[in-house]
């Protein structure tokens, strides 16, 4: 069962406040919930919108079909038509001749969104307890809380002429977005300073950690992203426990930075969150167009890990296992997200993280007597600048045994994930996961989820030998992936096998089920 709500209306009416509330509320009575979340680069006016799906098994994506509608204004309708079929319900709080719609007659104040949300209680047949219990703690100490709750209780007695019943299970779901799961894997690491200049999708995780500052870590906004970085390598000089964060214009900004870390081998961990580029691009959209970047940005050679969780649990996961390697190994570790997994809401069921024993930093190459020395220049081992040509072959080679030791000490954690059965093979990264494994019911396919990109898991050739056909799906132009598998593994994926998207939007099931058939697998 997959029942989906589509939330629209313009920019400022409460729309992503709205849907995460039904997500998280519903979560927790026992479905299984997710909540993308669409928006333009406005504050006000134009069209938001957010689906929500919500279903009694593991859910990761959207339909393309809604099943109800929740429209704040006329354009909803409009645009969103082709969504539409003739079983969808319309709620709207405007006069329409729309077949199958409900007139909700709410005032059009602040509270609006809390009768919408209150006519899906209804017409799903749940106890607003629920809602007003989830609202009493989201707006507490709010100025319009009460009349929050006395809208909830006004229009739950409202007859909405209908009535559907959903399955779930009786088992309270967690809900959260990546972002928030990247903040808690980042509080687990015991992390001292959080650096970032606002950028859309990053800046959502800079809010996270802002709110979460108790006394132990410190979160500061410098003025650019360069700055951003070369802060995050000072603070790294000084023995903190340090992590930066940035979007695609940002991060090239830093990449500079980026191969001074490498030769400094100060610890340093990267919160890279994808959109739509090239330059500014598609700002608030979301795209997987910066994996190359992530793994080569920077001049000369350098060791550095890349993680590309595709699940809230992962994010935190590899968040920790992110900064643990960072520290014991004194390089550069980067946690790959996007717009789509940085801001959609996930349900799962509760777990406790263990976090990671991160080591103490090690003396480093110039410590003794508790000075130590570093800089952008080739050294020697006592941290003097060097052209000798034996001391930069011998600095240069203790940095190229790190990567064997890197790799070794990787593959004690999870760097990739087989799902299903079928004969064919998808490969996929970071947040087409939630989509892909949507249609593995549907599918003569397996699903090879690649959570490291560096190390990379070579050992996933054995997978690609054993199936029939073999497919990549990817947010992006080019086939990134697929170039990163071809180096790593020698296999070279035909163009007509890899199912790409890259007009902002992320993958619906339908849509990959499509194009898989196209290429004759159903």
């Amino acid at each position: 069962m997959r029942f989906n709500i589509l939330i629209g209306g313009r920019a400022g009416q409460g729309i992503n406040e709205l849907a995460t509330i039904l997500a998280r509320t519903l979560g927790k009575i026992g479905f299984y919930t997710f909540n993308y979340r669409d928006y333009g680069s406005l504050i006000t006016g134009g069209h938001n919108f957010n689906i929500v799906c919500v279903s009694d098994k593991k859910v990761g994506s959207y339909d393309d079909n809604v099943d109800l509608v929740l429209s704040l204004d006329e354009k909803t309708l409009e645009i969103h038509k082709k969504r539409f079929t003739d079983k969808t319900i319309f709620v709207v709080n405007f006069q329409t001749n729309q077949k199958n719609s409900v007139y909700l007659a709410a005032d059009r104040d602040k509270t609006e969104n809390m009768a919408f949300a209150t006519a899906v209680f209804k017409i799903l047949e749940l106890d607003k307890k629920h809602l007003l219990d989830e609202v009493k703690i989201r707006f507490a100490g709010k100025s319009l809380l009460a009349k929050d709750l006395d809208v909830i209780d006004h229009f739950y007695d409202k007859d909405f002429g209908y009535s559907i019943k959903l399955n779930h299970e009786n088992t309270s779901k967690v809900v959260m977005n990546g972002a928030e799961a990247v903040s808690k894997g980042v509080i687990a690491s015991d992390l001292d300073v959080y650096f970032a200049y606002p950028m859309t999708p990053s800046t959502t995780l800079l809010n996270y950690l802002a709110k979460e500052q108790d006394g132990n870590f410190f979160v500061y906004s410098p003025e650019d992203e360069i700055a951003v970085a070369n802060a995050g390598l000072g603070a790294s000089f000084a023995g903190a426990r340090t992590m930066v964060g940035t979007s695609g214009g940002g991060f090239d900004l830093m990449t500079e930075a980026m191969s001074m870390q490498s030769i400094t081998e100060l610890p340093l961990v990267v919160y890279l969150a994808q959109r739509t580029g090239p330059s500014t691009g598609v700002p608030t959209y979301n795209s997987q167009q910066d994996l190359l970047v992530s793994l080569f940005g920077g001049h000369g050679e350098g060791s550095r890990v890349v993680v590309a969780p595709g699940s809230p649990k992962e994010c935190i996961e590899k968040t920790n296992e992110a900064f643990y390697l960072a520290e014991k190994y004194g390089i550069l570790s980067i946690v790959l997200s996007d717009k789509h997994i940085a801001e959609s809401d996930f349900s799962f069921n509760e777990f406790k993280l263990k976090p990671l024993n991160i080591p103490k930093r090690k003396l480093m190459p110039g410590m003794s007597n508790l000075k130590f020395r570093t800089s952008s220049y080739e050294h020697n081992s006592k941290g003097d600048n060097t052209e000798v040509i034996e001391e930069i072959n011998e600095s240069f080679g203790k940095r190229l045994d790190k990567d064997k030791a890197l790799e070794k000490e990787a593959k004690k954690f999870e760097r990739y994930k087989v799902y299903g059965k079928g004969k064919n093979l998808i490969i996929g990264f970071g947040s087409t996961k939630g989509a892909i494994l949507d249609t593995l019911d549907s599918l003569d396919a397996r699903f090879l989820q690649i959570l490291y990109l560096s190390p990379f898991p070579k050992e996933i050739s054995s997978f690609i030998k054993s199936s029939k056909n073999v497919f990549v799906v990817e947010a992006n132009a080019s086939g990134q992936l697929a170039k990163v598998i071809a180096m790593n593994t020698g296999f070279v994926i035909d163009d007509k096998n890899k199912i790409l998207k890259y007009d902002g939007r992320p993958f619906t099931p339908e849509e990959i089920i499509k194009e898989m058939a196209k290429r004759g697998v159903k």
